[in-house]
């Protein structure tokens, strides 16, 4: 009887480091953000770098894209953006969306960007409304829009980024890191219904089922696998 107890013991103690283990990660995922505009999205994404998130619905009967992009400035004076690249996957040629602080109140504006010096506003390649700003009471800014994407469009490429300044109104250059080298993704818009995909690459943004992050599931494989390990050890 003690040494079935002391199993069990053992075994319980696995399950609470376990717990203690996922939990944080599936916390974190976008699935638990809850905006108070009420916006909601079929779809949301945990982007690979920069802690940023990205919520979205495609329509497909009329080619519109709608989002929430997620972000905390590099600094709380800085600002955050989230862009299509219809030409290329980098910053270059990015139809952006660029949120910041004004007055103490968020801001949304758009911009074309054509190189990596100074931006100015001006309007996007494709059609854009309901454009929006939120700042959160963490120190995140939310950008919430609407857009016209190509006819049938099957992914984007998506670029997303933040800065630690503002000048004049303009957002300045933001850093080199690598994690803001890494920004950029293919976002994609539609899953094929008829024919299992092939596994994505590291590099292209799938959503899971329900917009759970990839973050989630393997976390939650990794549990069931530790429970079955305890399980064989000290009750067979």
């Amino acid at each position: 009887m003690a040494s079935s107890s002391s199993s069990s013991s053992v075994a319980a103690l696995g399950l609470c480091v376990c717990l203690v283990l996922i939990s944080p990660a599936v916390s974190l995922t976008c699935t638990s953000q809850i905006f108070k505009s009420n916006h909601k999205f079929d779809q949301c994404l945990d982007l690979p770098t920069l802690n940023s998130y990205l919520h979205y619905s495609y329509n497909a009967t009329n080619s519109s894209l709608s989002i929430a992009f997620m972000a905390s400035p590099a600094k709380p004076e800085g600002w955050i953006a989230w862009a299509i690249n219809p030409t290329g996957t980098g910053m270059i040629g990015s139809q952006a969306l660029i949120a910041y602080k004004s007055n103490n109140k968020a801001v949304v504006k758009t911009y074309g960007l054509t190189s990596y010096g100074p931006v100015n506003e001006s309007k996007l390649s494709f059609e854009t409304w309901d454009l929006t700003a939120e700042a959160t009471s963490n120190g995140s800014l939310i950008i919430f829009g609407s857009m016209k994407v190509a006819e049938k469009a099957e992914k984007l490429n998506q670029v997303w980024q933040v800065g630690s300044e503002v000048k004049d109104g303009k957002p300045q250059k933001h850093a080199f890191l690598p994690q803001n080298v890494k920004a950029k993704d293919t976002l994609v818009l539609e899953k094929a219904t008829v024919t299992p995909s092939p596994s994505p690459s590291p590099s292209t943004s799938n959503p899971e089922k329900g917009g759970q992050s990839s973050i989630k599931s393997n976390n939650l494989s990794f549990f069931f696998a530790f429970i079955l390990f305890i399980s064989a050890v000290f009750f067979s």
